[in-house]
């Protein structure tokens, strides 16, 4: 079998192909006068990768790809090209000459893919520190709430969550209970108890079994939200057998639940670009 053409092999002739064609062509009318004047065999075209992939076709493909990153090309349309007038001069041109062009084109393009990239990556970097610590600036507002207040986000974000009939009790000497609500499960309905704990310590195991002791016969489940964390033996307390069960919310998790509900949080997407160098096609140049 003859040898293969290059991606780059297939650049003046498809210029001269498409110039032929009257200034515009569909891939099917290029790739047709293509294995006309280049003179390729079904073997060449048959011809495939380890993979099983073709060879030539996506050549061809890339020789189009490269010549309309050089300008000299341009999409018509879903699989038409049209020639630029820069094109029509290039299609003149010797091979030798062509391929600098296009070289020079590319190496340009990656450049300024390059520079986009860095600045991109800049700003990200300026986001990313703006960022990083938003959930240490999102605990430390919520530290500086007044415990009324704090309750009363605690009763916002349950009811964001999908419970009814929240209340803020407003007591002391309740044992810690700070308000109620009803949680609903398709047909199943859960009164549930709720403490807010807003400092930076951690919530001990003793306040956990205290909480169950004012909540013993008059809820289905407790909840203890906190700005601070929970000791491992709080953990343990709260998921005690035998003992109403106790869902146990920490800082983390309580700025996780605002950032997801939007709730004092402001969220904005940030897409990125991947670019990929392709070296096998330097190395065919």
């Amino acid at each position: 079998m003859a040898e293969l053409p290059k991606y780059t092999d297939f650049m003046l002739p498809t210029l001269k192909v498409i110039r032929d064609l009257g200034g515009s062509g569909t891939n099917g009318e290029i790739r047709e006068k293509l294995i006309e004047v280049m003179g390729l065999t079904q073997d060449q075209l048959d011809a495939t990768y380890a993979s099983g992939a073709l060879i030539v076709d996506p050549r061809m493909s890339w020789a189009r790809s490269y010549l309309k990153l050089a300008g000299l090309l341009e999409s018509g349309g879903v699989g038409l090209w049209v020639l630029t007038d820069a094109g029509r001069h290039a299609a003149d041109d010797t091979e030798a000459q062509l391929k600098a062009q296009v070289r020079i084109a590319v190496a340009a393009h990656n450049a300024l893919k390059k520079a986009e990239q860095a600045v991109a990556e800049l700003g990200e970097e300026e986001t990313a520190d703006e960022q990083k610590d938003w959930a240490d600036l999102l605990l430390s507002q919520l530290k500086t709430m007044q415990p009324d207040a704090f309750e009363r986000l605690a009763q916002r974000l349950l009811r964001e969550s999908g419970f009814v009939r929240v209340e803020v009790t407003g007591k002391s000497g309740d044992g810690g209970i700070d308000g109620s609500g009803v949680l609903r499960m398709n047909l199943i309905s859960f009164q549930v108890l709720f403490q807010c704990k807003r400092y930076a310590g951690s919530v001990s195991a003793g306040t956990v079994r205290d909480f169950r002791g004012a909540m013993q016969g008059r809820a289905d489940k407790g909840l203890i939200i906190t700005t601070g964390t929970f000791t491992a033996d709080a953990r343990r307390e709260a998921t005690r057998d035998g003992a109403p069960a106790i869902d146990l919310i920490d800082g983390e998790a309580l700025c996780q639940l605002l950032k997801e509900r939007q709730l004092g949080v402001a969220v904005r997407e940030v897409r990125t670009e991947e670019v990929t160098v392709l070296p096998e096609f330097f190395a065919d140049i």
